[in-house]
């Protein structure tokens, strides 16, 4: 059975006001030119703020600091001055909630943004053997409507800033111990049996292309080899097909690249994928072929979600892989994660092997993907903020429908 961890509960964790409620602006997301000039503001004389720059560099992203007071290389009275005007605060963690497969979902409350109201979001950890996945969202809602997501019937509220993207990965190293305690000799900085978030994902809540800039600061922060240290090749962005983005994405970022296909024919993917109007089939293969780094190596990935008697007959996945040709790539086949109020079922699992088969006969690695965390709704296609959450009778009654068997893998 699942577990609900209610972390509101102040016998839980520890109670710290978030940076907006305390209105002060974030250290976390700054790059290294902004915090000279935070040091500035702090009143650090200028031969000193690189310095000071490389030690906070090292609290915030290598021994996941979140609070001065734990910065015991840093004079107490600089402390205090940044505490005055900074905060390294995490967010409110509203809610975790552990899978029967020990996949773990965070809702974070992230508060007002000038006249707006607290938005809430959600992360998702996946643990596999020999890794973990970190499944990151870019958005609070997402406009692109995706008919087969359920976080696409969440309209977009906002965008999340560089501070609320990385956070997400902050506060899972925080959850999953992977960062050092902070009365470990500042020498450790690996936790003995190896970290548990190896890799990250923008797959969670929203299209990160629409919202580029925010999301390249947080990675490249992220990748930067003095902090957070995740190789770029341990990084992927997904997009549904924002064209004039991808290029972009190899120059400016240099991450691996994940495609929501979902349909080999316009027609189709119109419905499937609505963006797919603006940026139809050709546009989108023709820049995932002059993809920045791409090769055999460096292969693009691209999702299909098997929905059963849409997109998933044989006729498909031939015209799949005509359609890849020539293109480094893998394809990851999803089986559909259903919600309440979906007009799609997931595929019999004999037509999603007899799919996978062929088109691996074909040259390209094509897994299936487990499904993982359906049981707190933290599968492919499923989150949705808290704020926008399904009345607590659909709930019921899809976890009734599944134990059922109906939607089981």
């Amino acid at each position: 059975m699942p577990a609900t961890i209610d972390l509101t509960d102040p016998s839980a964790r520890p109670v710290r006001a978030s940076a907006a409620q305390e209105g002060k602006p974030m250290l976390v997301g700054m790059n290294r030119d902004e915090l000279v000039a935070a040091m500035a503001e702090a009143g650090v004389p200028e031969r000193q703020r690189k310095m000071r720059v490389n030690q906070l560099w090292h609290w915030l992203y290598v021994r996941g600091c979140s609070d001065f007071s734990d910065m015991h290389t840093i004079s107490r009275e600089l402390r205090d001055r940044l505490n005055d005007k900074f905060s390294v605060a995490r967010p409110e963690i509203v809610e975790e909630q552990i899978s029967s497969d020990g996949t773990r979902k965070w809702l974070m409350r992230f508060p007002p943004r000038g006249a707006g109201r607290p938005v809430e979001v959600e992360t998702v950890y996946i643990p596999e053997e020999g890794r973990g996945t970190l499944c990151i969202s870019s958005q609070v809602g997402c406009t692109l409507t995706c008919t087969f997501c359920h976080t696409g019937t969440q309209k977009l509220v906002r965008n999340l800033t560089p501070e609320e993207i990385l956070v997400q990965l902050l506060v899972a190293r925080d959850r999953l111990g992977d960062f050092p305690h902070k009365d470990t000799p500042q020498g450790a900085i690996v936790p003995a049996e190896g970290r548990k978030v190896t890799n990250i994902v923008m797959m969670g809540m929203g299209e990160p292309l629409y919202n580029f800039d925010n999301v390249k600061k947080a990675l490249l922060i992220a990748s930067d080899g003095d902090g957070l240290a995740l190789s770029k090749r341990r990084i992927t962005l997904s997009t549904s097909g924002v064209v004039p983005g991808i290029a972009r994405t190899g120059t400016e970022i240099g991450v691996m690249l994940a495609i929501s296909l979902h349909a080999v024919r316009d027609e189709l993917r119109d419905e499937l994928v609505p963006i797919n109007k603006k940026y139809p089939l050709k546009e989108l293969l023709d820049a995932c072929r002059n993809y920045p780094g791409l090769s055999n190596a460096r292969r693009i990935t691209f999702e299909y979600v098997m929905l059963k008697g849409v997109n998933d007959s044989l006729a498909d996945a031939k015209e799949l892989v005509r359609l890849l040709k020539g293109i480094p790539a893998k394809i990851n086949l999803i089986p559909f994660n259903p919600w309440p109020g979906s007009a799609y079922e997931c595929s019999d699992w004999e037509t999603i092997e007899v799919f996978a088969d062929f088109v691996n006969a074909n040259g390209y690695a094509s897994p299936i993907r487990t499904p993982r965390g359906r049981d707190i709704f933290a599968a492919c296609g499923q989150l949705k903020s808290e704020s926008e959450r399904m009345r607590k009778t659909d709930r019921l009654a899809l976890e009734a429908m599944m134990i059922a068997g109906h939607g089981a893998d």
